[in-house]
């Protein structure tokens, strides 16, 4: 890929001015067509892991921390509606994490959806604070076994290590990423990776192969992201998909600061699918109307 020359502050007038769509023409963001169809629930390869899930895949860490959410705080049979009402639509790719608490009502809509034809994921917490209510950070093996249980699966398609912002997190996790790699060896896991929270624990993302899969936030507001340039993000995402990792596009809504502003939405869906870059995207829902909302908003950006 070519770097993101753009600025920012360019790029916010062009947005304003009605002219960003000049932009979403240009080579850098991928006119040769990445995705076939513009079909937003079409399955895509995920790097190198051999998993392929749908294009947009449904996050369930809305509003989350200390393992609670938006779907733990509604009532539970509303909760595991909307999972499955994305799953009829054809949602193949559901993201969890410990610090969402949402396990319990994922396992529930496993009930009736078809566990082989999805992609489960989930994010280990290993920070000494914040994330999960306790002060004990058991190992991974420790934690994915709970998963597992929490999940009532036999396996987990994706663990990542969740919100890495250091440098050195490929030094400091190293025990973990063992253990994970062991799990993944064994069909425990099929793949590994990360969840960033900043530029700089991106850039030795990209360095390190045992990186499957990262999660990035990525707008071009520069909202919710780990740089407010967006052109400092994307060409850090370009080097992960040239190195053969699995890119997921998160907080195209800048953590749900855009989410009344009907324009933002529709220029961020088409700038981040336009990257190239970007294998798939995760949308945090809050009900089966914004997930229909999203289904033809991406399909109209795809065409």
């Amino acid at each position: 890929m070519e770097k993101f020359h753009l600025s920012r502050r360019h790029f916010l007038g062009a947005l304003a001015m009605g002219t960003a769509h000049l932009m979403f023409d240009n080579p850098l963001y991928g006119t040769a067509r990445r995705f076939p169809t513009s079909d937003p629930l079409q399955a895509v390869s995920l790097g190198k892991t051999g998993l392929s899930p749908s294009l947009v895949g449904f996050g369930t860490g809305v509003s989350a921390g200390n393992r609670t959410s938006f779907l733990t705080r509604q009532e539970k049979d509303k909760s595991i509606a909307l999972l499955r009402h994305a799953y009829d639509r054809g949602f193949r790719m559901f993201d969890c994490a410990d610090s969402y608490g949402t396990h319990g009502l994922m396992a529930e809509a496993l009930k009736t959806m078809d566990r082989e034809k999805l992609m489960l994921t989930s994010k280990i917490w290993t920070r000494k604070r914040g994330g999960i209510p306790e002060d004990e950070r058991p190992d991974a093996d420790v934690v994915v076994d709970r998963f597992r249980k929490e999940l009532d699966t036999d396996y987990i398609d994706l663990v990542q290590i969740h919100c890495m912002v250091d440098t050195d997190w490929t030094d400091t996790e190293r025990k973990q990423m063992d253990i994970l790699e062991n799990l993944k060896a064994r069909g425990i896991i099929r793949a590994h990776g990360t969840s960033v929270h900043s530029l700089e624990a991106m850039k030795t993302a990209v360095e390190d192969p045992w990186v499957d899969v990262l999660h990035a936030r990525i707008n071009p507001y520069g909202i919710a992201m780990d740089k407010p340039d967006p052109a400092e993000v994307v060409d850090v995402i370009h080097k992960l998909h040239a190195s053969g990792k699995g890119v997921i596009g998160m907080k195209l809504v800048g953590n749900g600061d855009l989410k009344e502003e009907s324009d933002k939405i529709d220029h961020s869906l088409k700038f981040v699918l336009g990257l190239g870059s970007v294998d798939m995207m995760i949308v945090g829902f809050e009900n089966e109307e914004q997930v229909d909302n999203y289904l033809d908003r991406t399909a109209k950006a795809l065409a």
